[in-house]
Protein backbone atom coordinates (compact mmCIF):
# COMPACT_ATOMS: atom_id res chain seq x y z
CA UNK A 1 0.00 0.00 0.00
CA UNK A 2 2.04 3.34 -1.24
CA UNK A 3 -0.70 5.21 -0.01
CA UNK A 4 0.25 5.17 3.80
CA UNK A 5 3.05 4.95 5.99
CA UNK A 6 4.39 2.43 8.21
CA UNK A 7 3.25 2.49 12.02
CA UNK A 8 6.85 2.83 13.91
CA UNK A 9 8.58 1.21 17.21
CA UNK A 10 9.58 3.34 19.19
CA UNK A 11 13.11 2.12 18.59
CA UNK A 12 12.56 2.75 14.90
CA UNK A 13 10.88 5.92 14.97
CA UNK A 14 14.32 7.07 16.79
CA UNK A 15 16.07 5.36 13.80
CA UNK A 16 14.26 6.93 11.50
CA UNK A 17 14.63 10.89 13.23
CA UNK A 18 18.58 10.15 13.10
CA UNK A 19 18.82 8.89 9.76
CA UNK A 20 16.74 12.23 8.42
CA UNK A 21 18.09 14.51 10.71
CA UNK A 22 21.21 13.43 11.30
CA UNK A 23 22.34 14.56 15.30
CA UNK A 24 22.34 17.94 13.10
CA UNK A 25 21.26 20.64 15.75
CA UNK A 26 19.57 23.54 12.69
CA UNK A 27 17.70 20.19 11.04
CA UNK A 28 16.09 19.19 14.40
CA UNK A 29 15.28 22.65 15.33
CA UNK A 30 13.61 23.09 11.82
CA UNK A 31 11.92 20.15 12.29
CA UNK A 32 10.65 20.79 16.17
CA UNK A 33 9.18 24.54 14.35
CA UNK A 34 7.43 22.36 11.90
CA UNK A 35 6.33 19.69 14.14
CA UNK A 36 4.93 22.63 16.80
CA UNK A 37 3.37 24.54 13.72
CA UNK A 38 1.22 21.37 12.78
CA UNK A 39 0.53 20.58 16.24
CA UNK A 40 -1.26 24.15 17.15
CA UNK A 41 -2.60 24.24 13.37
CA UNK A 42 -4.22 20.71 14.30
CA UNK A 43 -6.14 21.71 17.68
CA UNK A 44 -7.56 25.05 16.11
CA UNK A 45 -9.40 22.87 13.25
CA UNK A 46 -9.62 19.80 15.48
CA UNK A 47 -11.43 21.93 18.37
CA UNK A 48 -14.20 23.25 16.10
CA UNK A 49 -15.82 19.99 16.37
CA UNK A 50 -16.95 21.34 19.58
CA UNK A 51 -16.50 25.42 18.64
CA UNK A 52 -14.14 27.66 17.70
CA UNK A 53 -11.51 29.05 20.18
CA UNK A 54 -12.81 31.85 22.12
CA UNK A 55 -10.67 35.04 20.82
CA UNK A 56 -8.96 34.95 24.28
CA UNK A 57 -8.37 31.57 24.98
CA UNK A 58 -6.41 30.05 28.15
CA UNK A 59 -3.95 27.46 27.30
CA UNK A 60 -1.98 25.43 29.62
CA UNK A 61 0.94 23.33 28.66
CA UNK A 62 2.70 20.67 30.52
CA UNK A 63 6.93 20.59 29.39
CA UNK A 64 9.03 17.80 29.99
CA UNK A 65 12.81 18.40 29.21
CA UNK A 66 13.19 17.16 25.83
CA UNK A 67 11.86 17.77 22.08
CA UNK A 68 8.21 16.79 22.81
CA UNK A 69 8.05 19.63 25.27
CA UNK A 70 9.53 21.71 22.92
CA UNK A 71 6.95 20.91 19.96
CA UNK A 72 4.31 22.06 22.63
CA UNK A 73 5.87 25.27 23.64
CA UNK A 74 5.74 26.08 19.71
CA UNK A 75 2.39 24.60 19.26
CA UNK A 76 1.13 26.77 22.58
CA UNK A 77 3.09 30.00 20.27
CA UNK A 78 1.31 29.28 17.33
CA UNK A 79 -1.93 29.24 19.31
CA UNK A 80 -1.28 32.56 20.85
CA UNK A 81 -0.61 33.89 17.25
CA UNK A 82 -4.08 33.52 15.95
CA UNK A 83 -5.40 35.25 18.54
CA UNK A 84 -6.15 39.06 18.28
CA UNK A 85 -2.99 41.27 19.42
CA UNK A 86 -3.26 40.86 22.98
CA UNK A 87 -5.47 38.32 23.63
CA UNK A 88 -4.69 34.66 24.82
CA UNK A 89 -3.24 33.53 27.51
CA UNK A 90 -0.36 30.83 27.92
CA UNK A 91 0.37 29.22 31.60
CA UNK A 92 3.22 26.93 31.34
CA UNK A 93 4.36 24.04 34.00
CA UNK A 94 7.91 22.86 33.67
CA UNK A 95 6.55 19.26 35.13
CA UNK A 96 10.61 17.90 35.61
CA UNK A 97 11.69 22.00 36.61
CA UNK A 98 12.64 24.83 34.24
CA UNK A 99 16.32 23.97 34.45
CA UNK A 100 16.05 20.33 32.53
CA UNK A 101 15.17 22.06 30.12
CA UNK A 102 17.59 20.28 26.77
CA UNK A 103 18.94 22.94 24.59
CA UNK A 104 16.27 23.33 21.36
CA UNK A 105 13.00 23.18 24.35
CA UNK A 106 14.80 26.20 25.88
CA UNK A 107 15.19 27.87 22.69
CA UNK A 108 10.99 26.90 22.07
CA UNK A 109 10.63 28.43 25.74
CA UNK A 110 12.76 31.99 25.10
CA UNK A 111 10.75 32.19 21.68
CA UNK A 112 7.59 32.08 23.02
CA UNK A 113 8.37 34.49 25.64
CA UNK A 114 9.70 36.92 23.71
CA UNK A 115 6.49 36.62 21.31
CA UNK A 116 4.03 36.26 24.46
CA UNK A 117 5.10 38.50 26.77
CA UNK A 118 2.56 39.32 29.34
CA UNK A 119 0.78 37.02 27.79
CA UNK A 120 2.97 34.17 29.37
CA UNK A 121 3.64 32.79 32.64
CA UNK A 122 5.15 30.01 34.72
CA UNK A 123 2.52 28.30 37.07
CA UNK A 124 3.30 25.89 39.84
CA UNK A 125 1.04 23.02 40.29
CA UNK A 126 -0.83 24.27 42.76
CA UNK A 127 -2.33 27.08 40.42
CA UNK A 128 -4.03 24.51 37.53
CA UNK A 129 -7.86 25.88 38.46
CA UNK A 130 -10.26 26.91 36.33
CA UNK A 131 -11.22 26.68 32.78
CA UNK A 132 -8.64 25.70 29.87
CA UNK A 133 -9.63 26.04 26.12
CA UNK A 134 -6.51 23.69 25.69
CA UNK A 135 -3.71 21.70 27.26
CA UNK A 136 -0.91 20.30 25.93
CA UNK A 137 0.87 17.63 26.76
CA UNK A 138 4.65 17.78 26.43
CA UNK A 139 5.76 15.60 29.31
CA UNK A 140 7.21 12.70 27.97
CA UNK A 141 7.87 11.30 24.16
CA UNK A 142 8.05 8.47 22.76
CA UNK A 143 11.28 7.01 24.35
CA UNK A 144 9.71 7.71 28.12
CA UNK A 145 10.39 4.33 30.14
CA UNK A 146 7.56 3.54 32.78
CA UNK A 147 7.19 3.73 35.49
CA UNK A 148 6.05 7.40 35.67
CA UNK A 149 7.73 9.17 39.11
CA UNK A 150 4.78 9.73 41.49
CA UNK A 151 5.27 13.38 41.66
CA UNK A 152 4.91 13.60 37.84
CA UNK A 153 1.71 10.99 37.95
CA UNK A 154 0.33 13.29 40.59
CA UNK A 155 0.79 16.32 38.11
CA UNK A 156 -1.27 14.39 35.14
CA UNK A 157 -3.90 12.97 37.27
CA UNK A 158 -4.52 16.57 38.42
CA UNK A 159 -4.35 17.96 34.82
CA UNK A 160 -6.83 14.90 33.89
CA UNK A 161 -9.32 16.34 36.19
CA UNK A 162 -9.61 19.69 35.07
CA UNK A 163 -12.43 21.69 33.16
CA UNK A 164 -10.71 21.76 29.79
CA UNK A 165 -12.14 22.17 26.33
CA UNK A 166 -9.42 19.86 24.29
CA UNK A 167 -6.80 17.57 25.89
CA UNK A 168 -3.68 17.27 23.06
CA UNK A 169 -1.28 14.85 23.73
CA UNK A 170 1.71 14.90 21.72
CA UNK A 171 3.15 11.81 20.03
CA UNK A 172 2.22 9.82 22.91
CA UNK A 173 0.11 10.61 25.91
CA UNK A 174 2.72 11.44 28.32
CA UNK A 175 3.23 8.15 30.78
CA UNK A 176 -0.05 6.33 29.21
CA UNK A 177 -1.77 8.66 32.09
CA UNK A 178 -2.49 11.84 30.39
CA UNK A 179 -6.07 11.29 29.17
CA UNK A 180 -6.17 12.74 25.79
CA UNK A 181 -8.88 13.92 23.25
CA UNK A 182 -6.13 13.87 20.49
CA UNK A 183 -2.68 12.93 19.77
CA UNK A 184 -0.66 14.14 17.38
CA UNK A 185 1.74 11.66 16.11
CA UNK A 186 4.15 14.28 14.38
CA UNK A 187 6.81 12.43 11.75
CA UNK A 188 5.67 8.70 12.42
CA UNK A 189 2.90 7.27 14.11
CA UNK A 190 4.30 5.13 16.84
CA UNK A 191 3.36 2.10 18.25
CA UNK A 192 2.09 3.13 21.98
CA UNK A 193 -0.12 5.46 20.78
CA UNK A 194 -2.28 3.03 17.87
CA UNK A 195 -5.31 1.43 19.93
CA UNK A 196 -4.38 3.21 23.40
CA UNK A 197 -7.31 4.17 25.17
CA UNK A 198 -5.22 7.43 26.53
CA UNK A 199 -4.43 8.67 23.25
CA UNK A 200 -8.27 9.40 22.59
CA UNK A 201 -7.88 10.15 18.52
CA UNK A 202 -4.38 9.67 16.87
CA UNK A 203 -3.61 12.44 13.97
CA UNK A 204 -0.90 11.72 12.39
CA UNK A 205 1.49 15.17 11.27
CA UNK A 206 3.32 14.66 7.89
CA UNK A 207 6.97 16.38 8.72
CA UNK A 208 7.90 14.88 5.35
CA UNK A 209 10.39 11.95 7.43
CA UNK A 210 9.63 9.94 4.74
CA UNK A 211 9.61 12.28 1.53
CA UNK A 212 7.24 10.85 -0.65
CA UNK A 213 9.03 7.13 -0.67
CA UNK A 214 7.36 4.01 0.18
CA UNK A 215 8.77 2.60 3.33
CA UNK A 216 8.42 -1.24 4.50
CA UNK A 217 6.18 -2.56 6.72
CA UNK A 218 2.96 -4.28 7.41
CA UNK A 219 0.96 -2.27 10.07
CA UNK A 220 0.48 1.32 8.36
CA UNK A 221 -1.15 4.14 8.64
CA UNK A 222 -3.45 5.85 5.70
CA UNK A 223 -2.96 8.66 4.40
CA UNK A 224 -5.05 11.46 2.56
CA UNK A 225 -2.74 11.48 -1.17
CA UNK A 226 -4.71 8.15 -1.76
CA UNK A 227 -7.54 10.20 -2.67
CA UNK A 228 -5.23 12.61 -5.16
CA UNK A 229 -6.56 10.55 -8.36
CA UNK A 230 -9.81 11.76 -7.87
CA UNK A 231 -9.17 14.93 -7.15
CA UNK A 232 -7.29 15.63 -11.01
CA UNK A 233 -9.74 16.76 -14.15
CA UNK A 234 -10.71 13.96 -16.16
CA UNK A 235 -10.37 13.24 -19.99
CA UNK A 236 -12.49 15.53 -21.63
CA UNK A 237 -12.73 11.92 -23.71
CA UNK A 238 -14.65 10.61 -21.30
CA UNK A 239 -18.06 9.19 -20.54
CA UNK A 240 -20.55 7.49 -18.42
CA UNK A 241 -19.02 3.71 -19.61
CA UNK A 242 -15.64 5.37 -18.84
CA UNK A 243 -15.94 5.35 -14.91
CA UNK A 244 -17.77 2.22 -14.93
CA UNK A 245 -21.21 0.10 -13.67
CA UNK A 246 -21.86 -0.58 -10.30
CA UNK A 247 -24.89 -3.23 -9.41
CA UNK A 248 -26.61 -3.33 -5.94
CA UNK A 249 -28.49 -6.02 -4.74
CA UNK A 250 -30.29 -5.00 -1.07
CA UNK A 251 -33.47 -3.43 0.46
CA UNK A 252 -36.41 -5.05 2.73
CA UNK A 253 -39.39 -4.02 3.76
CA UNK A 254 -37.89 -3.94 7.03
CA UNK A 255 -34.99 -1.76 6.22
CA UNK A 256 -35.39 0.21 3.21
CA UNK A 257 -33.19 3.11 4.09
CA UNK A 258 -30.15 1.51 3.85
CA UNK A 259 -30.21 0.39 0.35
CA UNK A 260 -30.91 3.57 -0.32
CA UNK A 261 -28.22 5.35 1.52
CA UNK A 262 -25.72 3.26 -0.39
CA UNK A 263 -26.96 4.22 -3.95
CA UNK A 264 -26.78 7.48 -3.15
CA UNK A 265 -23.37 7.03 -2.18
CA UNK A 266 -22.65 5.14 -4.98
CA UNK A 267 -23.83 8.24 -7.30
CA UNK A 268 -21.23 10.68 -5.51
CA UNK A 269 -18.35 8.49 -6.02
CA UNK A 270 -17.87 9.50 -9.49
CA UNK A 271 -18.92 5.96 -10.84
CA UNK A 272 -20.40 6.35 -14.62
CA UNK A 273 -24.04 4.25 -13.56
CA UNK A 274 -25.28 2.54 -10.99
CA UNK A 275 -28.22 -0.08 -10.89
CA UNK A 276 -30.22 -1.17 -8.18
CA UNK A 277 -32.34 -4.33 -7.78
CA UNK A 278 -34.82 -3.61 -4.60
CA UNK A 279 -38.19 -5.22 -3.30
CA UNK A 280 -40.72 -3.18 -6.17
CA UNK A 281 -42.64 -1.84 -4.16
CA UNK A 282 -39.83 0.57 -2.89
CA UNK A 283 -39.03 1.58 -6.15
CA UNK A 284 -41.20 4.77 -6.81
CA UNK A 285 -40.11 6.62 -3.69
CA UNK A 286 -36.32 5.48 -4.83
CA UNK A 287 -36.31 6.65 -7.47
CA UNK A 288 -38.14 9.92 -6.88
CA UNK A 289 -34.92 10.29 -4.43
CA UNK A 290 -32.60 9.21 -6.85
CA UNK A 291 -33.63 9.68 -10.60
CA UNK A 292 -30.04 9.05 -11.59
CA UNK A 293 -29.80 5.46 -10.74
CA UNK A 294 -31.45 2.47 -12.82
CA UNK A 295 -33.75 0.93 -10.00
CA UNK A 296 -34.90 -2.43 -10.77
CA UNK A 297 -37.98 -3.68 -8.69
CA UNK A 298 -37.93 -7.35 -7.63
CA UNK A 299 -40.06 -9.78 -6.60
CA UNK A 300 -40.75 -10.19 -2.72
CA UNK A 301 -40.81 -13.10 -0.34
CA UNK A 302 -43.66 -13.21 2.05
CA UNK A 303 -41.63 -11.04 4.21
CA UNK A 304 -40.59 -8.56 2.43
CA UNK A 305 -37.00 -9.28 0.97
CA UNK A 306 -36.01 -9.40 -2.41
CA UNK A 307 -37.10 -13.28 -3.67
CA UNK A 308 -35.33 -15.58 -5.65
CA UNK A 309 -37.38 -15.08 -8.83
CA UNK A 310 -34.97 -12.46 -9.08
CA UNK A 311 -32.21 -14.09 -10.08
CA UNK A 312 -33.48 -13.79 -14.15
CA UNK A 313 -33.60 -10.42 -13.62
CA UNK A 314 -30.15 -10.01 -12.62
CA UNK A 315 -28.55 -12.37 -15.01
CA UNK A 316 -29.64 -10.40 -17.80
CA UNK A 317 -27.37 -7.13 -16.48
CA UNK A 318 -24.75 -9.16 -15.45
CA UNK A 319 -23.09 -8.56 -18.58
CA UNK A 320 -23.03 -5.26 -17.91
CA UNK A 321 -21.56 -4.70 -14.76
CA UNK A 322 -17.62 -3.75 -13.51
CA UNK A 323 -18.40 -4.45 -9.61
CA UNK A 324 -21.43 -5.16 -7.33
CA UNK A 325 -22.41 -3.97 -3.88
CA UNK A 326 -24.71 -7.07 -1.32
CA UNK A 327 -25.99 -6.77 1.25
CA UNK A 328 -27.57 -3.14 2.52
CA UNK A 329 -30.61 -4.06 3.92
CA UNK A 330 -31.24 -7.04 2.34
CA UNK A 331 -32.14 -9.48 5.42
CA UNK A 332 -31.81 -12.70 6.53
CA UNK A 333 -34.67 -14.78 5.04
CA UNK A 334 -33.44 -17.82 3.63
CA UNK A 335 -34.62 -17.28 0.19
CA UNK A 336 -32.83 -14.27 -0.10
CA UNK A 337 -29.47 -15.53 1.16
CA UNK A 338 -30.01 -18.84 -1.50
CA UNK A 339 -29.88 -15.47 -4.14
CA UNK A 340 -26.86 -14.15 -3.12
CA UNK A 341 -25.37 -16.87 -2.71
CA UNK A 342 -26.43 -17.38 -7.05
CA UNK A 343 -25.37 -14.10 -7.78
CA UNK A 344 -21.95 -14.97 -6.25
CA UNK A 345 -21.17 -17.89 -8.00
CA UNK A 346 -22.00 -16.51 -11.14
CA UNK A 347 -20.44 -13.05 -11.46
CA UNK A 348 -17.09 -12.87 -11.90
CA UNK A 349 -17.11 -9.20 -11.24
CA UNK A 350 -15.35 -7.69 -7.90
CA UNK A 351 -17.99 -7.51 -5.16
CA UNK A 352 -18.33 -5.49 -1.70
CA UNK A 353 -19.87 -7.94 0.48
CA UNK A 354 -21.62 -5.45 3.42
CA UNK A 355 -24.40 -5.86 6.13
CA UNK A 356 -26.53 -9.07 5.95
CA UNK A 357 -24.56 -10.38 2.83
CA UNK A 358 -21.77 -11.12 5.75
CA UNK A 359 -22.62 -14.55 5.88
CA UNK A 360 -20.04 -17.07 7.01
CA UNK A 361 -21.57 -19.65 4.63
CA UNK A 362 -21.31 -16.71 1.84
CA UNK A 363 -17.68 -14.78 2.02
CA UNK A 364 -15.84 -17.53 0.05
CA UNK A 365 -18.66 -18.34 -2.88
CA UNK A 366 -17.17 -17.70 -6.24
CA UNK A 367 -13.91 -16.68 -7.75
CA UNK A 368 -14.33 -13.01 -7.99
CA UNK A 369 -12.51 -10.62 -5.40
CA UNK A 370 -14.31 -9.54 -2.70
CA UNK A 371 -14.08 -6.52 -0.32
CA UNK A 372 -15.78 -7.17 3.43
CA UNK A 373 -16.95 -4.32 4.95
CA UNK A 374 -17.82 -6.21 8.54
CA UNK A 375 -17.86 -3.98 12.24
CA UNK A 376 -16.40 -6.37 14.95
CA UNK A 377 -19.82 -8.10 15.78
CA UNK A 378 -19.98 -9.23 11.87
CA UNK A 379 -16.43 -9.97 11.90
CA UNK A 380 -16.74 -12.24 14.55
CA UNK A 381 -19.96 -13.83 12.88
CA UNK A 382 -17.85 -14.56 9.81
CA UNK A 383 -13.92 -14.94 10.81
CA UNK A 384 -14.44 -18.70 12.29
CA UNK A 385 -11.85 -17.18 15.12
CA UNK A 386 -9.69 -15.86 12.93
CA UNK A 387 -7.36 -13.01 13.52
CA UNK A 388 -8.04 -10.30 10.72
CA UNK A 389 -4.90 -11.16 9.34
CA UNK A 390 -5.84 -14.61 8.94
CA UNK A 391 -8.67 -13.60 7.18
CA UNK A 392 -6.64 -10.83 4.74
CA UNK A 393 -4.63 -13.84 3.82
CA UNK A 394 -7.28 -15.49 1.83
CA UNK A 395 -7.18 -15.30 -1.87
CA UNK A 396 -8.95 -12.46 -2.95
CA UNK A 397 -10.18 -11.02 0.00
CA UNK A 398 -9.59 -7.49 1.42
CA UNK A 399 -11.39 -6.73 4.46
CA UNK A 400 -12.49 -3.19 5.39
CA UNK A 401 -13.26 -3.74 9.80
CA UNK A 402 -15.24 -0.90 10.65
CA UNK A 403 -14.70 0.60 14.13
CA UNK A 404 -13.51 3.72 15.48
CA UNK A 405 -9.62 3.27 13.58
CA UNK A 406 -10.89 1.26 10.65
CA UNK A 407 -8.79 -0.80 9.60
CA UNK A 408 -7.85 -1.69 5.39
CA UNK A 409 -6.31 -5.41 5.49
CA UNK A 410 -4.95 -7.14 2.23
CA UNK A 411 -2.26 -9.86 2.56
CA UNK A 412 -0.09 -9.34 4.88
CA UNK A 413 -0.71 -5.22 5.55
CA UNK A 414 -2.67 -4.02 7.55
CA UNK A 415 -3.43 -0.05 6.94
CA UNK A 416 -5.31 2.31 9.85
CA UNK A 417 -7.97 5.09 9.01
CA UNK A 418 -7.01 7.32 11.65
CA UNK A 419 -9.75 10.26 9.69
CA UNK A 420 -13.68 9.99 10.85
CA UNK A 421 -14.96 10.15 14.54
CA UNK A 422 -17.47 9.84 16.82
CA UNK A 423 -20.08 11.53 14.02
CA UNK A 424 -19.90 8.19 12.06
CA UNK A 425 -21.36 6.38 15.44
CA UNK A 426 -24.65 6.44 14.27
CA UNK A 427 -26.95 4.26 11.64
CA UNK A 428 -26.55 4.43 8.28
CA UNK A 429 -22.47 5.38 8.03
CA UNK A 430 -21.64 1.66 6.97
CA UNK A 431 -24.10 2.09 4.25
CA UNK A 432 -22.68 5.02 2.55
CA UNK A 433 -18.88 3.72 3.40
CA UNK A 434 -20.33 0.18 0.98
CA UNK A 435 -21.53 2.08 -1.56
CA UNK A 436 -18.56 4.64 -1.52
CA UNK A 437 -16.24 1.74 -1.62
CA UNK A 438 -18.31 -0.18 -4.74
CA UNK A 439 -18.18 2.94 -6.68
CA UNK A 440 -14.59 3.34 -6.44
CA UNK A 441 -14.60 -0.55 -7.24
CA UNK A 442 -16.45 -0.27 -10.27
CA UNK A 443 -13.97 2.74 -11.61
CA UNK A 444 -10.84 0.35 -10.82
CA UNK A 445 -11.93 -3.06 -10.71
CA UNK A 446 -8.53 -4.26 -10.99
CA UNK A 447 -7.52 -3.22 -7.81
CA UNK A 448 -10.22 -3.94 -4.74
CA UNK A 449 -7.66 -2.62 -1.82
CA UNK A 450 -7.09 0.93 -3.24
CA UNK A 451 -10.75 0.88 -3.61
CA UNK A 452 -11.49 -0.08 -0.28
CA UNK A 453 -8.79 2.13 1.09
CA UNK A 454 -9.84 5.34 -0.86
CA UNK A 455 -13.35 4.77 0.11
CA UNK A 456 -12.34 4.70 4.00
CA UNK A 457 -10.38 7.85 4.14
CA UNK A 458 -12.50 9.78 1.88
CA UNK A 459 -15.69 8.74 4.31
CA UNK A 460 -13.49 9.30 7.54
CA UNK A 461 -12.43 12.59 5.73
CA UNK A 462 -15.76 14.07 5.12
CA UNK A 463 -16.98 13.41 9.04
CA UNK A 464 -14.30 14.83 10.02
CA UNK A 465 -15.44 18.31 7.77
CA UNK A 466 -18.92 17.34 8.57
CA UNK A 467 -17.96 17.57 12.50
CA UNK A 468 -15.89 20.68 11.98
CA UNK A 469 -19.27 22.70 10.15
CA UNK A 470 -22.16 21.09 12.46
CA UNK A 471 -20.72 19.49 15.49
CA UNK A 472 -20.42 15.35 16.12
CA UNK A 473 -24.09 15.34 17.69
CA UNK A 474 -26.82 17.10 15.84
CA UNK A 475 -26.03 15.94 12.04
CA UNK A 476 -27.52 13.21 10.46
CA UNK A 477 -25.88 10.37 8.31
CA UNK A 478 -26.28 11.57 4.90
CA UNK A 479 -24.99 14.99 5.40
CA UNK A 480 -21.43 13.38 4.75
CA UNK A 481 -22.32 13.31 0.80
CA UNK A 482 -22.43 16.90 0.93
CA UNK A 483 -19.16 16.61 2.54
CA UNK A 484 -17.76 14.47 -0.78
CA UNK A 485 -16.89 16.83 -2.71
CA UNK A 486 -15.28 19.45 -0.64
CA UNK A 487 -13.11 17.11 0.46
CA UNK A 488 -11.67 16.33 -2.78
CA UNK A 489 -11.71 20.11 -3.61
CA UNK A 490 -9.31 20.60 -0.97
CA UNK A 491 -7.39 17.55 -1.55
CA UNK A 492 -6.75 18.66 -5.03
CA UNK A 493 -5.34 22.19 -3.56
Amino acid sequence: MNFSVPILSCAEAAELERRVLGGDEMREWDAMRRAGHAVGDAVITDALELAPLPRSPRILVLVGKGHNGGDALIAARRLLEGCPAGQGRVEVLFVLGERCLRPLAARAWRELVHAGGARVRVIAEAAMAGRYDVVLDGIFGFNFRAPADAAVARVITAANALDVGLRAAVDVPSAGLFQADFTYATGSVKVPAVGAPAAGRVRYLDLGFFAGAYAPGSDRVLVREVLAPLARLRSPQSDKRTYGHLLVLGGSQSYPGAVLMTVLAALRSGVGLVTAFVPESLVPAFAARAPEAMWVGCPVTPEGGVALEAESLIRRRLDRAQAWVIGPGLGRELETQALVASVLKQSAVPVVLDADALQAELIGLGSAPRILTPHAGEFARISGGRTLQEMARSPGNTVVLKGSVTQVAAGETVAHSFFGGPVLARGGSGDVLAGLIGGLLAQRPQDPTVAAARGVVWHGLAADRLARQRGQVAVVTTDLLDQLGPVLRETSG
